[in-house]
């Protein structure tokens, strides 16, 4: 399949992701769907620009914990997400960002599992 197309049905799955984790009580607040649309590119992109830098500095304490503490790492590029996003916000703080950055990946990996890619 074209690597556009798989792009586009990414940010798209992200989107539909994020809105779900918004109806849900988690404390993650996106007002539209739009507001969805850009918080999918920016979680993409501070995936691809941000996360490799903080995970080179987090690596001791990523293997200690075995691999966990990258779980924070997703939290935290999470809540960047929301500070970044106008009308993308944390009610709770850390605690909104760490369900929905385990609720991100858990959907999203549902969603793509129903999806015939």
């Amino acid at each position: 399949m074209n690597w556009l197309i798989l792009l586009l049905v990414t940010w798209l799955v992200t989107s539909i992701s994020l809105l779900i984790i918004s109806k849900l009580p988690t404390g993650v607040e996106i007002s539209s769907f739009q507001k969805a649309l850009i918080s999918a590119i920016v979680i993409g992109l501070l995936n691809s620009f941000v996360r490799p830098v903080l995970a080179f500095f987090a690596f001791p304490i990523t293997f200690l914990t075995f691999g966990l503490f990258s779980v924070i790492i997703n939290a935290v590029i999470f809540a960047l997400a929301a500070l970044l996003v106008d009308g993308f916000s944390l009610r709770w703080g850390f605690w909104s960002a760490l369900m929905g950055a385990l609720l991100l990946g858990f959907i999203n990996s549902l969603i793509f599992r129903l999806l015939p890619l």
